[in-house]
């Protein structure tokens, strides 16, 4: 018979705007004078206010943003139930506090200042304000408005409405560009909306929420762009210059991504090694377009399975994945990222492993295959399958095949060494890799010609094909690094 939670939480015209003496709260505890709890350091009430550390403003009725302007000087306040916004000067609320000038105590005792005596203005914008964000023009800021689903353009310093625009639909946060800096960029504002309703082709009853693109470099505001967001509720967030991004785009051969240090799994080429211990199988293997070594992992039923892989790759953006699918093993492995997978291979069977990141033109090729055996299985003397019935024909037609793509990648060659490619370490970095990727088609093309002085036509021809498959991958880098060269300026060395 009780009356519901919400029915009073609205039901004064004011709540409180808390203003903290932060640097004097932190000298209290570096005194000793907070209380530990559940590990913090704590300031009672009766504390803060003998020392002077918390005061209340009232404020608009259910206040949602309380923002600072990029000046320092004002903080505004959205009543989320009132149409105003409220512009307090820290000015005012410094001189009060200094003067002692209160116009009463809440309940706990805490000094109340009275509204007039902070208040530099109060603006009337519109059904449901909520955040607000500045503009690098002086004193101009954009609010939200929920229930008008608008932004308002306003003066804080003179208290007048600008500009308004429509938005679709009931606005919650708003963002313009380093808009909670002291150096706002302005030029462009995105809303972020709760609700699409009709903006976009349903596809049931969840609807996508809606981000929308807005020019505010004029006086007028400028509907440029939806956005739909298929993700939970838009919420805050924050927009700052590209040019201030100083991301890495590749890990150290060998990284760990938690940590950033070495991580004891990897390996290089070469090094990949699997290692029976008990009944623990541990795996050093390596990724590189498009191929996983090793390519077989034996392994007893009952065993725990450790695979480490390391990613070889320095090109940017060449991330690959692996799975384990029947055992609900995934990873992804970034460029020169090393992870571990661990699983207990608790049923027989032949299972496939596989790059889950589509890498590069041969990526259906980069596969193995786990086979794990029942315990104490020993293998029994079968007839060998026949392979593959390839014809010296075929094998002709591989090394042509090898040859022109040879002249492909002679031609970007060609082009890189003729400019200035080592300015741009990325650009290294690829050619690094490519050469790596050439170096193996020296063991690849003895075992063609020695299978083919023999008339073993399958194996000179696989192994042919094999040394065409390291071309690709070196190909594929070559003109990535082609590319990035002509896009970035590179010059004609003379």
């Amino acid at each position: 018979g009780r009356p519901p939670y919400e029915a009073g939480c609205s039901a004064k015209d004011t709540d409180y705007l808390h203003v903290i003496n932060w640097k004097k709260a932190a000298e209290l505890v570096a005194a000793g004078k907070a209380k530990k709890i559940n590990g913090h350091n704590v300031l009672s009430i009766d504390t803060a206010v003998s020392e002077g550390v918390l005061f209340l403003v009232p404020e608009p009725k259910s206040p949602h943003g309380v923002d600072v302007t990029p000046d320092g000087k004002y903080i505004t306040v959205s009543g989320k139930l009132d149409t105003h916004v409220s512009v307090y000067s820290f000015e005012k609320i410094q001189a009060a506090i200094k003067a002692g000038k209160f116009e009463s105590k809440d309940p706990y005792g805490i000094p109340v200042i009275n509204m007039k005596d902070a208040l530099h203005t109060q603006v009337q914008l519109g059904l449901g304000p909520l955040h607000t964000q500045y503009d690098a023009k002086p004193c101009v800021a954009y609010t939200s408005l929920y229930v008008d689903s608008q932004v308002v353009k306003w003066n804080f310093c003179e208290g007048k409405v600008l500009d308004k625009i429509s938005v679709h639909y009931n606005i919650g946060h708003l963002v313009t560009m380093e808009g909670d800096s002291v150096d706002p960029k302005g030029r462009y504002l995105v809303a972020l909306n709760k609700l699409a309703i009709d903006r976009f082709v349903p596809v049931g009853p969840l609807h996508p929420q809606n981000h929308q693109l807005i020019d505010i470099s004029d006086d007028k505001m400028q509907l440029l762009y939806d956005m739909p967001l298929p993700l939970g509720e838009p919420h805050y967030v924050v927009a700052i210059e590209a040019n201030k991004l100083k991301p890495g785009v590749r890990y150290k051969v060998g990284t760990d991504s938690r940590t950033d240090k070495p991580h004891p799994g990897a390996v290089r080429a070469g090094e990949e090694k699997i290692v029976k211990k008990g009944n623990k199988v541990e795996v050093f293997g390596t990724l590189i377009r498009s191929h996983i070594t090793p390519e077989t992992i034996e392994a007893e039923v009952g065993d725990e399975v450790i695979i480490n892989l390391t990613n070889l790759e320095r090109a940017q953006d060449e991330t690959h994945g692996f799975t384990v699918s029947t055992y609900n093993v995934h990873a992804s492995v970034e460029p020169g990222k090393t992870v571990q997978v661990r699983f207990k291979a608790d049923k027989e069977g032949v299972y496939p492993y596989y790059c889950t990141e589509f890498c590069s033109a041969l990526h259906l090729e980069m596969q193995g295959y786990l086979l794990v055996k029942p315990k104490g299985w020993k293998p029994t003397k079968t007839a060998g399958a026949a392979g593959s019935n390839y014809t010296e024909a075929d094998y002709k037609t591989q090394l042509k095949k090898v040859a022109d793509t040879q002249a492909v990648i002679d031609s970007v060659v060609g082009y890189i060494t003729s400019v200035n490619y080592k300015d741009f370490p990325d650009v290294v970095a690829m050619m690094d890799d490519a050469v790596d990727q050439l170096g193996k088609i020296k063991d690849a093309k003895a075992k063609a010609d020695e299978a083919a002085g023999k008339k073993d036509w399958n194996n000179a021809a696989l192994w042919t094909e094999q040394i065409w498959q390291y071309q690709v991958k070196a190909a594929d880098l070559g003109l990535r690094a082609k590319t990035y060269l002509e896009q970035n300026g590179a010059k004609k060395v003379k």
